[in-house]
């Protein structure tokens, strides 16, 4: 991964009212916050998308998928690849195993738990692109990176990423 851009920091505070807006967001759930949530992304995004050739959302794996109803991130995938008028593929990148909420797990943990746990569908759809990928949010960058590096290994030029909300861990 190249760069991270995160749009707000959330620390640990039980009376955050952004924390509590994406808690509902994605555990409520409540789609209807997205499209504020992608403008509040996207007004303090430091990144200058329009460079990009391709967003990607860090993808659900089918079970969680079901069980939530909607993938967070392509909620704001969409968002921001409608603004900036740029080619977003939701299908280029998967997540092929299903893996622990990571909400509990420390860095070491996290990261052994999506080692693999994604792979690209076809390397053409990601091959010599500049890519943004997108996600809710950043702890210890553990999903980032294994996608990262699993779009790299596709040929992706490089990977940046823009989340909603960087975590801090006490």
């Amino acid at each position: 991964m190249a760069r991270a851009c995160a749009t707000y920091a959330a620390d640990d505070e039980r009376t955050d009212p952004f924390k509590h807006a994406l808690q509902r967001y994605k555990y409520g759930p409540d789609v209807s916050l997205a499209p504020a949530l992608t403008r509040l992304m996207i007004r303090h995004c430091t990144l200058e998308v329009s460079r990009y050739d391709l967003i990607i959302a860090v993808p659900l794996h089918l079970s969680r998928l079901r069980w939530r109803g909607f993938n967070q991130a392509l909620l704001l995938a969409h968002g921001v690849a409608r603004r900036f008028g740029c080619l977003l593929d939701p299908f280029a990148l998967e997540r092929v195993r299903a893996t622990d909420p990571q909400v509990e797990l420390d860095e070491r943990a996290r990261r052994r738990n999506v080692a693999g746990a994604f792979r690209v569908s076809s390397d053409r759809r990601v091959a010599g692109r500049r890519v943004l990928l997108i996600d809710d949010v950043y702890t210890t960058g553990a999903t980032a990176d294994e996608c990262s590096r699993t779009l790299k290994r596709a040929g992706a030029v490089y990977t940046d990423v823009l989340v909603l909300a960087r975590a801090v861990l006490h």
